[in-house]
């Protein structure tokens, strides 16, 4: 069983700058690969980012590309995501997913381990 647990989330004005922590525990988790979602109200929960189990590979939604940035410190069990320039339409619950695979996926039927999400709020 692997637990995961998101922090970070909170409220800023649009421009601004929030860091997202996962952590991961159970099996050890630089086993999996991690990814990111959100979920806005009345809207699909929707990719946002992923990053293989080493580290190596990276993906982003279009939406967040050159704003977001994903990374991983496996010492630390712990995966982050960096977001800038924020926008309004960045609004919702961001979740942490872990898969039990090297390569990461980007839908979120690719990964069995979910936390509990962060609310990310954008002001304007």
């Amino acid at each position: 069983q692997v637990q995961v647990v998101e922090s970070g989330g909170g409220l800023v004005q649009a421009g601004g700058s929030l860091r997202l922590s996962c952590a991961a525990a159970g099996r050890t988790s630089s086993s999996y690969s991690m990814g990111w979602f959100r979920q806005a109200p009345g809207k699909e929960r929707e990719f946002v980012a992923a990053i293989s189990r080493s580290g190596g590979n990276l993906s982003y939604a279009d939406s967040v590309k050159g704003r977001f940035t994903i990374s991983r410190d496996n010492a630390k069990n712990t995966v982050y995501l960096q977001m800038n320039s924020l926008k309004a339409e960045d609004t919702g619950v961001y979740y942490c997913a872990a898969r039990f695979s090297a390569s990461y996926s980007e839908s979120k039927t690719g990964y069995y381990y979910w936390g509990q999400g962060t609310q990310v709020t954008v002001s304007t």
